[in-house]
């Protein structure tokens, strides 16, 4: 599978179409949060199962907070990350995913594009496509491969 993670977009699709074009085909959309109302245009322009959790700038968002679910047997753990502390460190939001058993755990919030792994644990932030915070202010995305020899593969794209 080729899954597309993204992040605090914060209500701009057009960087989410970009990315999909560039991207297709898909198999699965994750957003992590602060999409901002655009659950449904993304929808419509994914065109394959879209998996969403609301961040904290989605008040009056009907997403779950959190989503566990799998992905050629790859267990994910799904959240926006605030409820975390994500903005002073990765250690609690990694207790979590360690307390649910998974695999792999995508959060966002801070738009800050990170992939680590330790202990059979990967943590992914896709950054943002909207506001990027790192060095450069890149807008990023990330990629998830599962299956075949190599098993999980994460990395982080760069919209130019």
């Amino acid at each position: 599978m080729k899954i597309l993670v993204i992040s605090d977009t914060h209500g701009y699709i057009d960087r989410v179409a970009e990315a999909l074009r560039r991207e297709r085909p898909v198999d699965a959309v994750i957003h992590c949060g602060d999409i901002e109302g655009q659950e449904h245009m993304l929808e419509k322009i994914a065109g394959c199962p879209c998996y969403m959790v609301t961040g904290n700038n989605d008040w009056a968002s009907h997403l779950k907070r959190e989503i566990t679910t799998s992905f050629d047997n790859v267990r994910v753990f799904i959240t926006h990350g605030h409820r975390y502390g994500v903005s002073l460190g990765n250690e609690r939001i990694r207790e979590e995913a360690d307390s649910r058993q998974v695999d792999l755990c995508l959060f966002g919030h801070t738009h800050r594009p990170v992939v680590e792994t330790s202990g059979g644990l990967t943590l992914m932030n896709p950054g943002s496509l909207s506001y990027p915070r790192q060095a450069g202010r890149k807008p990023t995305y990330g990629i998830i491969e599962t299956g075949g020899r190599q098993g999980l593969r994460c990395s982080i794209r760069q919209l130019d």
